[in-house]
């Protein structure tokens, strides 16, 4: 285990190392000039001049690059071009937000992707499963912003049991916290439920078709036992691969729903930033989405070695 976690740390280096290039270099295409946006209206002379020196702006660009990365390996991300924060503390505050909604649109994703799934698989050709086919079409079909408009309409607006927007801290009431993220966890976890119950269905009717399996049913094994024990540990593995890769997708893919929410989360902060031409935060964000991809590879490594015996050996 050690040497695996080993192995994946020595990809991580120069994987982190293309995407800083790649992300710092692209900002500097952008169209526009972050100094003049931060100057404001008077745009005199001398405070543009003391803002790139500042901000090391009027250094070449690879002398940017390398300073930017050195501070960086010490934990230093750069200050906010808008607001004079320092982006490392920026996303202190906003990723624990993205960070719990996420957790929350995976639970439901979770508790009705995979049930899905195996129904569907185990009921193979029947109404059940083209109907959630059928509805797990619809969820991947569906954008995020419509559904998320359209549930505040109905249970907001007309039934008035959600707030349409905001945000309220954990340390201000769990109730009152729970309430505001449970409309926005259920346009997230919608799609990913779907995509997920796609997944299971595939990895259950391919176990279902085994020996094993067979040779279980064979032996009068009871249906639960041979769907849950046998045919649903062994198709564990495609499932955790994807369970992972889509919470990672959901720590950067949830912008419009923050938006649509006015929840103060990590893509409302990207969007923001991404408007204000603030390029130290665009910078800091996407690097903390692309490290939280590469943790969450290894923990799905890690989760292999736990799920199949077989690979420890391998």
């Amino acid at each position: 285990m050690l040497r695996l976690i080993g192995q994946r740390l020595l990809v991580a280096i120069p994987t982190m190392l293309l995407v800083s290039i790649v992300v710092f270099g692209l900002q500097k295409l952008l169209p526009g000039d972050p100094v003049l946006t931060t100057a404001g209206d008077a745009r005199d002379p001398q405070t543009l001049t003391y803002l790139r020196e500042k901000y090391h702006l009027n250094e070449p660009v690879p002398v940017q690059y390398v300073r930017w990365l050195g501070a960086a390996l010490h934990g230093d991300l750069g200050q906010s071009l808008r607001t004079g924060q320092s982006v490392t503390a920026l996303i202190g505050q906003k990723l624990p937000v993205t960070l719990e909604l996420s957790l929350l649109a995976m639970g439901v994703a979770l508790l009705v992707g995979i049930p899905a799934g195996i129904i569907s698989a185990v009921r193979r050709g029947t109404v059940v499963d083209l109907g959630a086919n059928l509805v797990a079409l619809s969820g991947l079909s569906v954008p995020h912003f419509w559904l998320g408009v359209l549930l505040i309409l109905v249970f907001a607006v007309n039934l008035g049991w959600f707030p349409a927007g905001g945000f309220v801290p954990l340390n201000e009431g769990l109730g009152g916290n729970l309430v505001a993220l449970t409309l926005p966890a259920l346009v997230l976890g919608a799609g990913l439920a779907a995509a997920l119950m796609r997944h299971t269905r595939g990895a259950m009717l391919s176990v279902l078709r085994s020996d094993y399996v067979r040779t279980a049913r064979a032996k009068g094994l009871l249906p639960p036992t041979i769907v849950l024990k046998h045919a649903f540990r062994n198709a564990l593995v495609p499932i955790v691969t994807v369970s992972t890769l889509l919470f990672g997708d959901l720590l950067g893919g949830a912008v419009l729903t923050e938006q649509v929410f006015t929840i103060p989360g990590f893509g409302k902060m990207l969007v923001d930033a991404v408007f204000t031409r603030d390029y130290a935060v665009v910078q800091g964000v996407v690097l903390c989405v692309a490290l939280a991809f590469i943790l969450l590879n290894m923990v799905a490594d890690l989760l292999y070695l736990a799920l199949n015996p077989r690979l420890r050996s391998a």
